[in-house]
């Protein structure tokens, strides 16, 4: 019988990517040098989720 997951599960992941994003365009607009940093680093986030997803769906 298969497991019914309730929506905190299923958007937990991502609503945790849409924030990560929000906060780093945020951030990004909000000044230079270390806030830069800040910003590739939580826009990379997304990017990595993606790749990470479809590495895994193709095993």
């Amino acid at each position: 019988m298969k497991k019914r997951n309730g929506l905190r599960t299923i958007f937990a992941v991502p609503l945790l990517l849409a924030i990560a994003s929000l906060i780093g365009l945020v951030v990004a607009l909000t000044g230079d040098g270390w806030r830069d940093a800040i910003s590739w680093a939580l826009l990379a986030i997304p990017v990595l989720a993606v790749g990470w997803a479809m590495r895994a769906r193709r095993i």
